[in-house]
């Protein structure tokens, strides 16, 4: 929740109220900020409110914040006027590189200087984006977890340009707004949760392609096995438990050499017409007659009893 932070950033500009955005514009509402939210496709305005309203029942059962209210968002075509009143803008629009160049720069010419300017970025680079700046030291990626309003991870990824107390203000808000931000060192396409994500379902794709398993077994093995584990910990911390009493290192002692034996075999999928095709009936298949919506739904219930339990041992 919102502390010592409340002084300086109290309200957020959204910039792009997409799927992400709204998202963004929920979780920062339901933790006592203001927001100005802004997008120039039709019908945004309705599109953005329906949604809050929906997750917001969500948002309740989890915790609000003392000063949380939907009544606090506010709407703007304007992209201009949305910035030029935030004390933090954070950006939610395509994932084509001169656009956000175009967008960052436009940002840039009117928000007070200060003010720090985050891209939701799930795999361009800061450098690029920040290139047209004026200001390029107050930008960063500020790239959430889907959905914004329950995942609490985001990547925080300075540029080139991009000054260490600029990343510092970054992290110190996301944390006070609560969420669990990391700071990567180094810009990577990807970031680091994506590029993780990448690795593991190309292995999947792999598998399902070579005939080893469904798409549904495949999905079973991850979120009925490791996936359970790394709800709690990362993969190192879980193989440090799996060398028993002599953690990390009796592991890499013993366990290396089988190890290597599972990395040297990994396969490299390729999305040929015949691995769609196989992709879609089987992700069909598994869903079953459960919409998108229903998914949602269930996603989001059992995510939350998780963050329940997390909240009960944080680290």
């Amino acid at each position: 929740m919102p502390t010592k932070n409340d002084a300086r950033v109290s309200r957020v500009a959204v910039v792009g109220t997409g799927l992400i955005g709204a998202g963004w514009a929920a979780h920062f509402l339901a933790h006592g900020l203001d927001v100005i939210a802004t997008d120039p496709a039709p019908n945004a305005k309705e599109k953005l409110i329906e949604f809050v309203d929906r997750v917001w029942p969500l948002l309740e059962q989890l915790g609000l914040h003392k000063d949380a209210a939907r009544d606090r968002l506010r709407f703007t075509p304007d992209m201009r006027e949305a910035v030029a009143e935030a004390d933090f803008v954070q950006e939610n629009a395509p994932e084509r590189i001169q656009a956000k160049i175009d967008l960052f720069a436009a940002m840039d010419a009117v928000a007070p200087p200060a003010v720090i300017l985050a891209s939701s970025s799930s795999g361009l680079m800061m450098s690029a984006i920040q290139s047209g700046c004026r200001h390029p030291e107050r930008c960063v990626i500020g790239h959430p977890f889907n959905p914004p309003y329950l995942i609490p991870l985001v990547e925080v990824v300075g540029g080139a340009k991009t000054s260490a107390e600029s990343i510092s203000k970054a992290m110190t808000f996301y944390t006070d707004s609560g969420k669990r931000p990391i700071h990567i060192l180094k810009e990577l396409p990807g970031h680091i949760a994506n590029r993780l994500q990448a690795a593991l379902w190309r292995e999947a794709l792999y598998m399902v392609d070579e005939g080893v398993a469904s798409v549904a077994d495949v999905d079973a093995a991850v979120s009925w096995g490791p996936g359970l584990r790394w709800g709690v910990m990362g993969p190192s911390l879980t193989f440090h438990l799996a060398g028993g009493r002599g953690g990390i290192s009796y592991f890499l002692d013993h366990l290396t050499g089988p190890l290597r034996t599972w990395w040297e075999p990994l396969g490299k999928a390729e999305l040929t017409p015949q691995l769609i095709s196989k992709l879609i009936q089987g992700v069909a298949d598994e869903a079953g007659d459960r919409s998108i919506e229903a998914l949602n739904l269930e996603r989001d219930r059992v995510v939350m009893g998780l963050l329940k339990l997390r909240r009960e041992n944080p680290e």
